[in-house]
């Protein structure tokens, strides 16, 4: 029988403790406030939540990428835009400095993302450049002594208006596409560096979501990540990791639609009974729980064959969307079973309705999960 180590299930205990205990009676009004978690994330960064992969000699704890998911889905189940904060901080900012960066970059930022120091973000997205995400129009400009000057804008950059690092990627020539695309790592503090808009979201509103400005932002020489011209390569390495966070995030949300469609159904009568009797509620049901076991199935797959050390793309795409689409069956059949209390905000599953909805977009649309699935199956 398959079952978590020891020491994964101490990390899971433990995250769910945290996630019940104090994250979940503040998640309804962090959702009204859209107010940013810094409280709780300085709390997560103390228990090691934020420097999961980064080794202890750089001031992280260390752990696998199964017990990084464990712990993500219990704090989703809690609050997703609190979930969404920690995985960025784990994967998309501290990931691609950790894989590519030189030890002296390792060095001087990954205690900083470790201890909650210092928020990180992951600049990538561009108003035309999302899911083609080779299309990058921010442009860096070489200087005669090494450093690069960056112009342009992200748009969707989770963590933005608070971030104090930020892996940014932008092209030497625009018209080579990927093919000269960098990756640097950026202190907010620099001049050069502004937020713009930030966004009303749909859910997921205590993460802060904003546009992101570059006007002749000078990048050091030391500050390039990786190799010249590496930077998508850089990118999709990353964002198989992220995808996996969004996996563990999906479940969380998905299982928390489960749980309380059950309590739910146990406890509101209909024709004389618990609606849990009628036959149309148990099905709904046994759809809800065979879809999300799935899903944590082969997110944990995934996340097993990172530790092993493959780069396991198509078992990361396979999660996400099997683990993300769940999530939204969940939270569509959960207001569903709550009928018009569904349908009010003084209801949770209301805001996991919401807060699902993301999960098949970012990081990856469903379509693009669906065309590397299918790529890796043809080649």
């Amino acid at each position: 029988m398959f079952e978590l180590s020891e020491d994964v299930q101490q990390i899971q205990d433990l995250a769910r403790d945290f996630a019940r205990n104090e994250i979940l009676p503040g998640a309804a009004e962090r959702d009204r406030s859209h107010e940013f978690p810094a409280a709780l994330l300085a709390q997560l960064a103390e228990m090691g939540f934020l420097g999961m992969f980064i080794p202890e000699e750089y001031g992280g704890t260390g752990l696998d990428v199964l017990s990084y998911v464990v712990a993500l889905e219990e704090v989703c189940y809690a609050d997703a835009g609190v979930g969404t904060a920690m995985s960025v901080q784990n994967s998309l900012a501290s990931y691609p400095i950790l894989a590519f960066g030189n030890e002296a970059q390792k060095q001087k930022y990954l205690p900083q993302l470790a201890s909650g120091e210092a928020i990180g973000c992951y600049a990538l997205t561009e108003p035309n450049a999302g899911s083609d995400a080779g299309a990058q129009r921010t442009r860096a400009s070489k200087q005669d002594d090494g450093s690069y000057v960056l112009d342009g804008s992200k748009i969707w950059i989770t963590n933005g208006p608070h971030a104090d690092i930020c892996v940014t990627y932008a092209n030497l020539d625009p018209e080579q596409r990927h093919r000269a695309v960098c990756a640097y790592i950026v202190e907010t503090a620099w001049d050069g560096f502004g937020v713009g808009k930030v966004e009303e979201k749909m859910g997921i509103r205590s993460s802060a979501t904003s546009e992101l400005v570059y006007e002749g932002l000078r990048v050091p020489a030391e500050n390039l990540l990786g190799e010249e011209r590496e930077g998508f390569r850089v990118a999709m390495a990353t964002l198989d990791g992220g995808r996996i966070g969004i996996a563990a995030q999906a479940l969380g949300i998905a299982q928390r639609c489960i749980d309380l469609s059950v309590e739910h159904a146990k406890q509101r009568a209909a024709f004389g009974k618990p609606i849990s009797r009628l036959q149309a509620i148990q099905f709904k049901l046994a759809d809800m729980k065979a879809k999300v076991d799935a899903a944590r199935l082969l997110t944990w797959r995934a996340a097993w064959l990172k530790d092993q050390g493959h780069r396991a793309s198509l078992e990361c795409s396979m999660a996400k969307l099997v683990a993300s689409e769940a999530a939204n069956f969940c939270a569509y059949e959960a207001v569903q079973i709550f009928g018009g209390y569904g349908y009010s905000q003084e209801y949770e599953v209301e805001r996991l309705y919401r807060d699902a909805r993301i999960t098949t977009i970012y990081e990856g649309t469903s379509e693009i999960q669906r065309v590397v699935i299918a790529k890796n199956m043809l080649d």
